[in-house]
Order: structure tokens, then C-alpha cells, then sequence
């Protein structure tokens, strides 16, 4: 309505000031030199009286304008103006005034609780830019790190120096590991970087978690686990050991005398035969198991080389090629691109994939329409991996926090460790091996390399 009414009397003014302006004209032509003054002193003063008409206007948006600008809601514009246009105008200007005062208001609340949740967060958070000036750490960090305030990233050399390098040299979507040692204590710290842009400037937020508790939870829970299944694997092998023993003993042993030899009979000595062959064969059980556990402990170094990944799957394709006959599962591999280099040991991490392999192909059995796949590619960080699929019927949730647990196995052959010995190569490699499974849809492996 306020516009309305202002283009209403800018209309009105043009007309008047045209209308002065042929007034002037027919004056000056008619010679009515009196009138021509009277006309162009009324001309001049309509063209003063509509600039400060617009100028008043424009003064009162401008002064809105810088008024939000600087955060100033206490203007406040005249609404009892006589003339109905400013009133309007006036009216309307502070009706949007308050609007913005409000959102501005409900922008602060929201930024205060978020500051809070930030300075209560668990874990340390740290925003900086490409100079390093550090614009906001909360409080965690600064007591993770034991130091504040902080302003700037090279003052964590008076921290720890290899911290230092470590936020300098941080690139986007990093993750890693550090520990940090002091008088006291020290602390494994896990680090994560995420890029963003505020107001046109590039930042990096890194979150900072101490997990030195989270460790000892796992290692715990790892060793619980192997102790389980070492005990089960001992137990299996030791009671028909003392079993046996004890039966053989009481051939030779009556009343705590020892039995003389004219009173054995030869079927008590056929026994004790068979019961010494089956405490030998279960002892070498034994021993092949503890053998199987040095294996494990004595992973050697990887010996690193560049390996193309079409070659290097290629060959696992011949050799599971070999396994298979006709009317048994698909297996095939794919290398996206084909140009695609790993740097690692190809022997180990041949063994690791044949294992995947066998597995998988175990897993799809006689199953109509079973396949197998492996594929070696990048994922959308640039990290390189190679994933072995099957769609077979799947891992259940409670083998599938078992299955890397040295020794655990479901299959009635086997020890148990190739999933064991394979996540050990990979961390050699620096890398992970990580497992999801839909049941009777996919079950995917990952070899995730640095």
C-alpha cells in the first residue's frame, strides 16, 4: 500500500512539473516574460520538492539497511506523519524491523545452545583456516591437550611438536592416530578432519577423541574372546587325553598296588595300545594348534612392491579357476580401472584373497545361481580396496562379532585363524578388512589399503 501511495504522488508530481514545464513554454513564446519567471521559480521548486521526496525515502531505507547491518533494531520510524504515504511507508519499515529483530533474537538462542552443546561435547573439537589461526576449540580439547587458550595451531609445539605436524600437514577427510605423552599419563587420541567454508573462507574442523578407554574395553573384550575359544580348543583336546589315562592307569594300578604282570589280560594291553595312539594323535592335534598360533604371532614385514591390480586378480581367478568344476559356483573378478597399481606384498595379499575366496565359494556351496566376485577399485576418498561378494546365505550378528577372534571357526575342518592372519597382514599393510552381510543377499569383504 506504502509503494502504492508513493508512486501515486511521484505520478502526480511528473504531471504538475510537466504541466509547469508547457506553462513555461507557451509563456516564453507569447512573449509573457512575468509568467515565464513565475513559471520556471514554480518549475525549480517542484524538481527541489520531488528529489527531496525521493532523497527522504531513500534516506529512511538506506538508514534501515545499515541499521540491520550493524545489528541496530532500536530504529524506529515516525508513524504519525501527516502524509498517508510516509506514514505507510513508516509503518511498514518498522513492521519488518521487528520481523528481523525477532529472527535475529531466535538466531542467537540457536547459537548460544549450540555453543553450549559444543563446550559440553565429550569430545574435543577444533575449527582453523589455511594460516592456521585457530577460530574456535572448546573446552575438551584444550583439556585433552592441556593447554589454553588457543589461538593459533603453532602453539601445539609447546604441546607435543609431532601434533604440530600433524594438524599442519592435515588434509581433508584425514583420519589418525595419535599418542600423546606427558608427565602424567598418556593418551591415544583419534583424529578426524572434515573441510568447510564459512563466509567465503576455507576451514578445517577436526574432532579430537581420546579413545585410550575404548581401547582397553576392546582389549579386553578380545582377550575374553580368545581365552574362550583357547579353552575351548585345550578343553577339546585335553579331556579324552585324562580320559583315557585314567582308564589305562586302573589296568595297572588295583587297590593303589601296581597290577603283576601275569594277571593283565590282552585285551586290557590291546587297550592301552589303542589309548596311547589316541593320547599321540591328540597331542599332535595339540601341537599343530600351538604351531598355528606361532604361525600368527610371526607374520613377517610386508615387502612392498607396485602390483597391477588386473594382474594380481587375474592370477587368484586362474587359481580358484582350478577349484571349480562344472555345475559349481561362478566365480569371476573385475578391476575398475584397469590401470589400477597397489603398493603391497603380492604374496601375502594373495594368500589373503585365496582365502576370501575359498571361503566364499564354501559359503555358495552347490546353491543354484551361486556366485562369487572380486573387484578392485577406489572408493570416493581416492582410497584404493579390493571387495570379494558372494550371495550366499550370509554371516548371523553373533558369528560376525566372532569371526576375526583367532581360532573361532564354524566349519568342522580348518583352524580357525585365516581371517585372523588375514586382518594381521592388513594391518601390516596399514590398511583395514572390514565385513557386511545380508542374509541370502550379499555378504561383502573389503580390503581397504592407505
Amino acid at each position: 500500500m506504502a509503494s502504492r501511495n508513493f508512486y501515486i504522488q511521484l505520478i502526480l508530481r511528473v504531471i504538475f512539473m510537466t504541466l509547469t514545464a508547457l506553462g513555461l513554454a507557451f509563456s516564453i513564446v507569447e512573449g509573457w516574460y512575468f509568467t515565464s519567471g513565475f513559471c520556471l521559480l514554480l518549475l525549480l521548486a517542484q524538481v527541489y520538492g520531488l528529489i527531496t521526496f525521493i532523497n527522504s525515502t531513500n534516506r529512511k531505507i538506506a538508514y534501515f539497511f545499515d541499521a540491520i547491518k550493524n545489528e541496530d533494531f532500536t530504529l524506529r520510524f515516525p508513524e504519525g506523519v501527516t502524509i498517508k504515504s510516509f506514514k505507510e511507508l513508516n509503518q511498514s519499515l518498522n513492521r519488518v524491523n521487528g520481523l528481523i529483530q525477532e529472527v535475529h533474537l531466535q538466531l542467537q538462542i540457536r547459537e548460544q545452545y549450540y555453543q553450549e552443546i559444543l563446550k559440553q561435547a565429550s569430545i574435543g573439537i577444533m575449527t582453523y583456516n589455511e594460516k592456521g589461526h585457530i577460530l574456535f576449540a572448546n573446552p575438551t580439547l584444550e583439556k585433552l591437550l592441556d593447554y589454553t587458550p588457543l589461538n593459533h595451531i603453532k602453539q601445539l609445539m609447546q604441546v607435543d611438536e609431532n601434533l604440530y605436524h600433524v594438524f599442519k600437514n592435515f588434509k581433508p577427510f584425514e583420519r589418525k592416530l595419535f599418542q600423546l605423552a606427558n608427565e602424567r599419563e598418556q593418551t591415544q587420541l583419534a583424529l578426524k578432519s572434515t573441510p568447510l567454508t564459512l563466509d567465503g573462507q576455507s576451514l578445517l574442523l577436526v574432532v579430537v577423541q581420546d579413545i585410550h578407554k575404548e581401547l582397553d574395553e576392546k582389549e579386553t573384550e578380545s582377550w575374553v574372546r580368545l581365552i574362550r575359544v583357547l579353552t575351548h580348543e585345550i578343553m577339546n583336546t585335553i579331556t579324552p587325553i585324562a580320559s583315557i589315562s585314567d582308564s589305562i592307569i586302573k589296568y595297572y594300578r588295583n587297590n593303589g598296588k601296581i597290577t603283576p604282570l601275569e594277571e593283565l589280560e590282552e585285551s586290557q594291553i590291546r587297550n592301552t595300545l589303542k589309548g596311547l595312539e589316541v593320547i599321540k594323535e591328540q597331542g599332535g592335534d595339540l601341537m599343530d594348534f600351538v604351531q598355528s598360533y606361532r604361525s600368527l604371532l610371526h607374520v613377517p614385514d610386508p615387502n612392498k612392491s607396485i602390483v597391477k591390480g588386473k594382474d594380481l586378480l587375474e592370477k587368484i581367478e586362474v587359481l580358484m579357476s582350478a577349484r571349480l568344476h562344472e555345475g559349481t559356483p561362478e566365480f569371476k573378478v573385475q578391476c575398475h580401472p584397469e590401470t589400477l597399481e597397489f603398493f603391497i606384498d603380492e604374496k601375502q595379499i594373495s594368500q589373503v584373497l585365496i582365502n576370501l575366496a575359498k571361503n566364499a565359494l564354501q559359503s555358495v556351496g552347490d546353491m543354484e545361481g551361486g556366485k562369487v566376485i572380486m573387484m578392485a577399485g577406489t572408493d570416493t576418498n581416492g582410497a584404493k580396496y579390493i571387495e570379494v561378494v558372494d550371495n550366499g546365505p550370509g554371516i548371523t550378528p553373533e558369528v560376525m562379532e566372532e569371526i576375526f577372534v583367532p581360532f573361532f571357526t564354524t566349519k568342522s575342518e580348518g583352524t580357525g585363524i585365516g581371517l585372523s592372519l588375514s586382518k594381521r597382514v592388513m594391518q601390516l599393510h596399514g590398511g583395514t578388512i572390514q565385513v557386511r552381510s545380508v542374509p541370502n543377499q550379499d555378504t561383502v569383504f573389503r580390503l581397504t589399503f592407505a
